[in-house]
């Protein structure tokens, strides 16, 4: 496809729905905090599921779904109303915070495997600094990307959303747009509210019956014997995954359970196989094949293997997105020298043209970038900040772009990431700064990077829904910098308080001291934190022990004689899911996190098992040369077969969906787009949103709550494992699916309803 830069002469006069000169209420505090609150809500889900299976969907629909609903009850009660363009307000700003839980998630938890504390300004710094980066450096692009190649780019997300906001808007409002007979009853508006409210309920509900009550088993497993021996099979049974595979569709769900099939049915069973008859540890394993289980399998060998085909993957659907790079730095880049008229008064700018001026832009880049720089936590210096404005206005660039062609699902951010942790270490190792210090440089800049293109794909698509329903792109900008400072601040402690809450202190058997008094002195101090506080309230030296092999640092509570005390299993990537009073705990994978800090480590200090990437590395070749997209496998190969056996259900719920609807007679009418456009707006969309959002709020609650219930949850699984044939027994496994087959079937049932 050659490069053809169309002029706005040579295109049919674009009209939005509501015209440039009409002017309706917009940019209004309620709608502005209503967004911002909202943000917040679907962000913190959003981080949820990406320290679980790296994976985020996006909220827009949902929110502005919200929005309609909760302000037409509102108009009915008196109190306050909504426009088109302030619902669209509503969801501009609420959109931004699943944008910066992706950055976080993917990100943020590789400081604790490199060795470092998580701490509470780094993270805040970096979800700050990246998500307002990332929409300042969109807006000069607005008018090449969204303006300029409209009909070109499509920003399928956009445009769905805006279908959403359009279908709700009043009947005088489709009059001004010309589509009075498309204008949505109350009775249909209404219907699409209950869809995604029940679905947050039954999510909810499903959630805390399943984790706080224990009234079935949440994870039914079956384990192998010969001659497949230690190759398993299990499903992680939540409503947050069985939405997010709705969401993505069957292709992209296969996919990745493809990959837990070979890590799980293939590559532990061959590992224990040919390694069972040697009676030595073969690194990075730390005991004998023989005596493994699946799961420790999976640590000490299969993770790098994932963890190299995850990088190739990402990198090789970044090479293929070159063209398009090059395409979209060229349109940015032309927009920059676009010369205006300075004379032009403001008022002469049509309304939906107004854009928040480039010299307060410019402006907001600089205070950004010396803010970055002065920020101790971050380890910043000039090389990591002049890296993070090249990568940073490229990505943003490469992710508008990639979203207005592909949508927010198929946008390659963890590869994006990758290239630029890639090159920043690179760099790096050419000026001799591979000291410990310099991961944390490099994570830093990684991060913000990610975050901010994360951030100006998320941006990209708002403001394509604002340009096709006629906004005013100045409101939605400074909305959408509201609602990403708000998110910002809140989900940074969240993901602390999520790693916290599954902390385990696994005590250490007495033996020598490891540390001299000196090296102990300069050690900073911490007490147990969260259950484990009642009994234990003294407060001990902090030591992370780095791991020779290249693996995640082991950190230790260490007494003032030096004597071990206590090993600190985190919450994020932490393997020990029983505390020593025998309650359960939920970890996080954090895959992807992972990942990142398998890079810096492996070329700042060259610690990796270099034999198990490369093998993950050419998994994602061999892949690429039968024409199947790598990444999504890869990452099935990287994530616990548990999380993507789910997602798998679910996209098969959607396939039979959607081949359902395809056999109804008006199908026969529509183009593949269309039954596409329309799948993505259908009730049963609404309803793996509100499952998505109704699991992963409670399983942050429950999380939360694990420092003051932690007695209730020891008792309640004592009793269940006594009581319940459900929870506990040889029949648990398969009668634990019966409630799960009862949200699929719901979820059937609403997907299978024709809209309104």
């Amino acid at each position: 496809m050659n490069d053809v830069s169309l002029k706005p002469a040579s295109k049919p006069a674009f009209r939005p729905f509501i015209p440039a000169g009409v002017v309706l209420p917009e940019l209004t505090w309620p709608h502005l905090v209503i967004g911002a609150l909202l943000g917040v809500v679907f962000g913190a889900s959003s981080l949820y599921l990406v320290l679980k299976v790296g994976l985020t969907v996006s909220a827009s629909i949902p929110v502005a779904v919200i929005s309609i609903t909760l302000f037409r009850l509102l108009q009915r009660l008196g109190i306050a109303k909504a426009s088109i363009l302030q619902n669209n307000i509503v969801q501009t700003a609420g959109s931004a915070g699943e944008s910066i839980a992706f950055g976080l998630g993917v990100t943020m938890p590789a400081i604790m495997i490199l060795g470092f504390d998580m701490e509470i300004a780094r993270v805040m710094l970096v979800a700050i600094l990246g998500g307002l980066l990332g929409i300042l450096m969109m807006i000069p692009l607005r008018r090449a990307l969204i303006v300029e190649q409209h009909g070109i780019l499509k920003y399928p997300e956009g445009t769905a959303c805006a279908e959403v906001l359009k279908a709700g808007a009043t009947r005088e409002e489709h009059a001004m747009g010309l589509e009075a007979s498309q204008a949505q009853t109350e009775a249909e508006v209404a219907h699409g509210a209950k869809t995604i409210v029940a679905g947050f309920g039954l999510g909810l509900v499903y959630k805390l019956a399943e984790g706080a009550f224990k009234l079935w088993k949440d994870t039914p497993e079956a384990v192998f014997g010969a001659p497949l021996a230690k190759a398993s099979i299990a499903a992680e049974i939540s409503p947050e995954l069985l939405g997010v595979g709705y969401i993505i569709g069957p292709r992209i769900a296969a996919t990745m359970a493809a990959g837990g099939v070979l890590a799980y049915m293939v590559l532990i069973p061959a590992i224990q196989f040919f390694g069972s008859a040697a009676g030595v540890v073969i690194p990075p394993g730390k005991a004998p094949i023989s005596a493994m289980s699946p799961g420790d399998i999976r640590s000490a060998y299969i993770l790098y293997i994932g963890a190299g085909a995850v990088t190739a993957g990402g990198l090789i659907s970044l090479a293929r997105a070159l063209p398009t790079i090059w395409r979209g730095l060229k349109g940015g880049l032309a927009d920059f020298g676009v010369k205006r008229d300075a004379a032009a008064a403001v008022q002469e700018v049509p309304r939906t043209d107004r854009d928040i001026s480039l010299k307060w832009v410019a402006l907001g880049v600089v205070v950004l970038i010396g803010a970055i720089l002065m920020a101790h936590s971050l380890r910043m210096n000039i090389v990591g900040a002049l890296l993070i404005v090249l990568f940073g206005f490229m990505f943003v660039t490469v992710s508008s772009r990639l979203t207005g062609e592909l949508g927010s699902s198929s946008n390659p951010i963890s590869g994006m990431t990758v290239a630029t942790l890639l090159l920043t270490c690179l760099i790096f190792l050419v000026l001799g700064w591979t000291g410990p210090t310099y991961y944390v440089t490099a994570l830093s800049v990684g991060g913000i990077v990610c975050i901010a293109a994360s951030n100006g794909g998320a941006t990209s698509q708002d403001l394509k829904t604002g340009f096709l329903v006629g906004a005013t792109p100045r409101s939605q900008q400074l909305a959408i910098l509201v609602g990403a400072f708000a998110s910002a601040v809140a989900l940074g402690p969240i993901l602390l308080a999520l790693n916290q809450a599954a902390t385990v202190y696994v005590p250490v058997a007495a033996g020598p001291a490891i540390l001299p008094p000196a090296a102990i002195a300069s050690l900073p101090t911490e007490a147990l934190k969260g259950p484990q506080h009642v009994q234990d309230s003294q407060t001990y030296r902090v030591w992370q022990k780095p791991d020779p092999a290249g693996g995640a640092a082991t950190r230790y509570l260490v007494r003032n004689d030096g004597t071990l005390a206590y090993m600190v299993d985190p919450g994020i990537n932490g393997h020990v899911k029983v505390r020593p009073d025998g309650t359960s705990v939920t970890k996080f994978d954090a895959p992807k996190a992972t990942l990142m800090s398998y890079i810096i480590k492996g070329i700042l200090n060259q610690q990796l098992p270099w034999a198990l990437v490369l093998l993950g590395v050419m998994i994602a070749v061999v892949l690429e040369m039968c024409a199947i997209p790598a990444l999504a496998f890869a990452v099935g190969v990287y994530l616990p077969i548990s999380s993507s056996l789910p997602i798998f259900i679910g996209g098969a719920v959607r396939w039979l969906v959607d081949r359902r609807s395809r056999g109804l007679a008006h199908a026969e009418t529509l183009s593949e787009a269309e039954l596409s456009a329309q799948s993505d707006r259908s009730p049963g969309v609404l309803m793996a949103s509100g499952y998505i959002a109704g699991g992963a709020i409670a399983g942050i609650g429950i999380a939360f709550s694990a420092g003051v219930l932690g007695n209730f949850d020891r008792d309640v699984t004592k009793l269940m494992e006594s009581v319940n044939p459900f929870f506990a027994g040889p029949h648990a496994d398969l009668l634990s699916i019966l409630p799960f087959l009862g949200l699929m079937a719901l979820l059937f049932r609403a997907g299978a309803r024709k809209p309104g």
